[in-house]
């Protein structure tokens, strides 16, 4: 079965950064599109980043381009979420998302568009 398992979430300072890993198995890792989603206490869930089959493709959320950059290892089967310039308000956890891709798919950002989910890394952000 699909298994997704986040890790390098922790706590950091404002204006720091993390490395958010997914480690994916049970899937043909290539053939799936991956996104970044977090949930903060008391809110909705709600899309970071997203990444095509060979990472040429990406999108963001309009609050994270700049700051954070996902990639993928096709080869390792792992997502990556590099976070820079964290604020307090990026606090939450994160999940990592699979959906299998298809040609000229778009990126999606969605929750119910990912039928995959890992169970998630907290990330404290301190000020």
């Amino acid at each position: 079965q699909v298994q997704l398992v986040e890790s390098g979430g922790g706590l950091v300072q404002a204006g720091g950064s993390l490395r958010l890993s997914c480690a994916a198995s049970g899937l043909t890792f290539s053939g799936y599109f991956m996104g970044w989603f977090r949930q903060a206490p008391g809110k909705e869930r709600e899309f970071v980043a997203a990444i095509s089959w060979s990472g040429g493709s990406t999108y963001y959320t309009d609050s994270m381009e700049g700051r954070f950059s996902i990639s993928r290892d096709n080869a390792k089967n792992m997502l990556y979420l590099q976070m820079n310039s964290l604020k307090p308000e990026d606090t939450a956890v994160y999940y990592c998302a699979a959906r299998l891709g298809e040609p000229g798919g778009v990126l999606r950002t969605r929750v119910w568009s990912y039928p995959y989910w890992g169970r998630g890394t907290q990330v404290t952000v301190s000020s």
